[in-house]
């Protein structure tokens, strides 16, 4: 579609060219371009809508790439994109090969970091704008960072390193409250948000009345200082706390952030402080597009849907559906049992405990670390907690894994959502790492189920049977085609097929399915495979290290990273029973998965049932180096 402005920019300095009267305009062509491409690939939507007149104001007052626009998480950049040059892209989003739906550093230069991860911008921005002091460089450096990364503890570490900086420091750290981030926020800083917007007419002001009298030669700055100083004793009898002031920061805000004008006057009133400052603007996530701002929780990220209507298209029930119904009825029985999640309380399938049990849910914000060592303190105290993460997060919390959990053999258990390839989130969020650094720790017992009733059977022993910490891995989506000759046995590992066959395929978790597709095919083709299916992955059952003993091959699949996980510690039990035969293993060969869907991983990795087929009759090259496209 051709749009009147939108179609003309290739660079932000395009949008300087744009009149004032018309940015809304564009403003409204992004939003239409946006819900048009996302309804198709899906993605993050309601953050998006609400940044629309912040992004072009950005690019109407700064200076991109010469400027540094940091932006948290990056799944609020999809505006950005389109105004640095990527519009006539976009409808590749998040697709193979297409434009990332993060902020993506081999992209475009005006990517500046790559993102993915929450709370880590005001870290990064201020590292830059460091670097831009010590060269001597005059350009600015602006973090955009949403209220729900403030209840990320390491937002907090970096806001007080930079407001010591002082005087000179260009860094503008844009807070986004839209008072709703994944779920929806929590604690004490979105309360004091809350206050601090009583009387917005008067931060309003503030901004043009210092970049006036900063202008005023001789006495303009001493002049600034003393209304900064007298402004600072008035919000102190107000509201009886200027946490960011009292951090180092001139304070702006709260202001309208949906309203061009307004923001361009701030940012360039931000530009003029010569201090460290914090902008607070308010802005409605989901704006433009009625179902996301009625619903911007279900629009944060979401999958094709129908634009017209709003409806998601249905794809059955999901393992985070179904490890919410486990958790609920788990609960009704033992009392002791608590659920936490990190913002993430629909996503991880936890919506209906948390009303069904609101006294035993916590969601304590984006805030891994926290949340492990909570769990810790509630395990101390006697209490079942059930920690429910992304694997991709999970990595926040190596340390509190290793040292509060492990170390005090304490019982938490780790829901391990979204494990193995998620698709087109890309490299910053695929579960292929968790198998890894989890095989490194003492102590802790991993589960790996392929069905539902796996992963109720895997989760009533992660309560009741396995010492200490312990961990249930499970994908994205719905259970793959259970065959009709396999039953779920409960056992900690099972054997499918011909077990007097020469060749071994072992393997866990999604695998499986594929893996017993790949022995139809083999014998139909003369070749007679066993399959040893692992359902607890860590420690590895010795039995099933046995039961491939006296076979010629064996192939291990992995959905994770070859180095460091469970494919290798298999051939080192092997190796040390003696065996004598051919082992082969297949998994992430030491890099980041890209942007693509889990069928194309999958078969990119030789890890579907035609990659299996292949590595096992040896088709494919002995280390398989075809890309996606």
């Amino acid at each position: 579609m051709e749009y009147k402005y939108l179609s003309k920019i290739t660079s932000p300095a395009d949008v300087k060219k744009i009149p004032e009267a018309e940015l809304n305009v564009l403003a409204d062509e992004i939003r239409d371009r946006m819900i048009a491409t996302v309804s198709k690939t899906g993605g993050h939507l309601a953050s998006n809508l609400g940044v629309v007149e912040l992004t072009i104001a950005l690019h109407r007052v700064f200076n991109s790439p010469h400027d540094k626009i940091v932006w948290d998480v990056g799944h609020q950049c999809y505006a950005h994109k389109m105004l640095t040059g990527r519009e006539e892209n976009f409808d590749t989003l998040r697709l193979p090969g297409g434009i990332s739906g993060f902020t993506r550093r081999y992209e475009s230069e005006h990517d500046i970091f790559s993102g993915g991860h929450s709370s880590v911008a005001l870290s990064a921005a201020f590292g830059i704008a460091q670097a831009n002091r010590i060269k001597n460089k005059k350009n600015y450096t602006v973090a955009v960072v949403g209220d729900g990364a403030f209840t990320g503890g390491m937002v907090y570490e970096a806001l007080n390193n930079a407001g010591r900086a002082g005087k000179g420091t260009r860094l503008i750290v844009v807070l986004n409250d839209n008072e709703m981030s994944i779920s929806k926020n929590v604690g004490a800083f979105a309360r004091y948000l809350a206050v601090i917007k009583a009387n917005p007419r008067y931060f309003r002001l503030k901004a043009k009345t210092e970049n006036v009298l900063n202008r005023i030669p001789l006495i303009g700055k001493k002049l600034a200082k003393a209304l900064f100083n007298l402004k600072t004793k008035i919000k102190n009898r107000m509201y009886h706390s200027t946490l960011f002031e009292d951090l180092g920061f001139r304070y702006m805000g709260p202001i309208d952030g949906n309203n061009i004008s307004v923001l361009t006057d701030a940012l360039r009133g931000a530009v003029e402080a010569d201090y460290p400052v914090v902008l607070h603007i308010h802005t409605v996530k989901g704006k433009g597009y009625e179902f996301a701002e009625k619903n911007p929780d279900v629009f944060h990220g979401i999958s094709a849907f129908d634009p017209v209507s709003g409806e998601k298209k249905l794809c059955g029930e999901s393992f985070s559906d179904g490890f919410g119904k486990f958790m609920i009825n788990a609960a009704e029985k033992d009392k002791r049992i608590c659920c936490i999640t990190a913002a993430m309380a629909l996503g991880t399938g936890l919506e209906p405990f948390s009303k069904k049990f609101p006294e035993r849910f916590f969601d304590v914000g984006i805030a891994e670390q926290h949340a492990t060592t909570f769990a810790s303190g509630l395990a101390r105290g006697g209490m079942l907690p059930v920690f429910a993460v992304y694997s991709t997060f999970l990595q926040r919390a190596y340390d509190q894994i290793i040292h509060d959990c492990s170390m005090q053999q304490l019982k938490i258990v780790f829901a391990v959502d979204r494990a193995g390839f998620v698709g087109s989130d890309g490299e910053s969020h695929h579960g292929v790492f968790d198998t890894a650094f989890l095989n490194s720790i003492p102590d802790i017992t991993v589960y790996a189920p392929t069905y539902f009733d796996e992963l109720n059977n895997s989760f009533y022993k992660a309560l009741y049977h396995a010492q200490g910490s312990v961990a249930v891995r499970y994908p994205r989506g719905v259970q793959p085609s259970l065959p009709a000759d396999f039953s779920v046995s409960g056992e900690d590992w099972d054997v499918f097929g011909n077990e007097n066959a020469p060749i071994a395929l072992v393997t866990y978790g999604r695998c499986f399915a594929e893996a017993v597709s790949a022995q139809q095919t083999l014998r139909q083709n003369g070749t007679e495979v066993m399959i040893v299916k692992l359902n607890r992955i860590k420690p590895i059952p010795n039995d099933a290290v046995r039961q491939t003993l006296s076979c010629e091959r064996i192939f291990f699949f992995e959905e994770g990273q070859r180095f460091g996980g469970i494919g290798e510690t298999f051939a080192d039990k092997l190796f040390k029973y003696g065996f004598c035969g051919a082992y082969r293993l297949v998994g992430v060969e030491g890099e980041f998965p890209a942007q693509s869907t889990e069928r194309q991983l999958l078969r990119y990795y030789f890890l579907d049932a035609d990659g299996m087929v292949q590595i096992i009759s040896g088709a494919s090259a002995q280390d398989p180096t075809v890309r996606l496209e």
